[in-house]
């Protein structure tokens, strides 16, 4: 039991993380799982994967179930890589590349939803299975599982799988910010890009949803004092940026680019979450040069 629970640890801490969107309650919920499964015991167990995966998703479902709704914006914790990528951990971990774009809608999800959407379309888990775990019946979690994929189809776009071009786009959004160039800002953003900020309870002023490219860039303009302390950095798998300044993270960036525009920026400066998150050791990149003729 212990050395096949061990092999599958990985792949059961990325269905808690999808699940709850926190990576310390995924923990949690892994280990959770692990009791429960060693009181069962698994002699008539036919496929363990499958049944240590429901096991964690009920354990899931319960935490979901019981969290109070919160109305205001509370953005999942963000998986920090270097720039060279995940370690083996983190791809564990990221496997089905989740950007936190896709974490932010699986969090606007009730409880039934978000598990037959996560176990089914991104864990492959059978609707008989998962109906099980809801106490419903396979077509009723299949409904469930569909009104889930509609909401992430329409709010959180697949990006490009290019870290080049996703690379390139928030490079220029930011050397566009430092520059205070509107024009430029507003070029490399989606027209009906969204910006969501999650500064904590106790900085409500600092939690926003913002949509429009226009509306964005008039705000994004004020990001070029941080241009010092920007390290570019992967989050969730994606080309983002960590602001970094005496040894502190003061804010994570992810930032969603399809055709090679920018189409959702999340942002957490959450202090309190901030100085929970593992961050690897990043360093600030010179900035680009201004392009020629514009005044330093």
């Amino acid at each position: 039991m212990t050395e096949e629970f061990e092999v599958e640890r990985p792949r059961l801490r990325a269905v808690a993380y999808r699940m709850l969107g926190s990576l310390s309650e995924a923990d949690d919920a892994v280990q959770e799982a692990w009791l429960r499964a060693e009181r069962a015991g698994d002699d008539d167990v036919e496929n363990v994967p499958g049944w240590l995966t429901t096991i964690v998703g009920r354990v899931c479902l319960n935490v979901l179930r019981g969290r109070r709704a919160h109305p205001e914006l509370r953005m999942p914790d963000p998986v920090v890589s270097l720039p060279s990528g995940p370690d083996p951990e983190q791809q564990a971990l990221l496997s089905d590349e989740v950007g936190l774009a896709l974490m932010v809608v699986l969090d606007t999800l009730g409880p039934d939803e978000r598990l037959a959407f996560v176990l089914h379309d991104l864990f492959a888990v059978p609707f008989d299975d998962v109906a099980v775990l809801l106490e419903r019946s396979p077509a009723a979690a299949r409904q469930l599982a569909s009104r889930g994929r509609r909401r992430v189809r329409d709010q959180a776009p697949a990006p490009d799988l290019d870290l080049s071009r996703q690379r390139a786009a928030v490079d220029a959004f930011f050397a566009a910010a430092r520059d205070g160039d509107f024009d430029r800002l507003v070029a490399v953003l989606h027209p009906d890009v969204v910006l969501r900020a999650d500064g904590g309870p106790d900085r409500p002023s600092f939690t926003a949803v913002l949509r429009g490219a226009r509306d964005i860039a008039g705000q994004a303009t004020g990001f070029g004092k941080f241009a010092p302390y920007a390290c570019p950095a992967l989050v969730n798998g994606a080309a983002g940026l960590v602001m970094v300044a005496g040894g502190r993270t003061l804010t994570v960036m992810a930032l969603t680019v399809r055709d090679d525009r920018i189409v959702a920026i999340d942002v957490l400066n959450d202090p309190a979450r901030l100085k929970t998150l593992p961050v690897p050791p990043l360093s600030p990149r010179p900035p680009a040069p201004r392009p020629a003729g514009r005044a330093s």
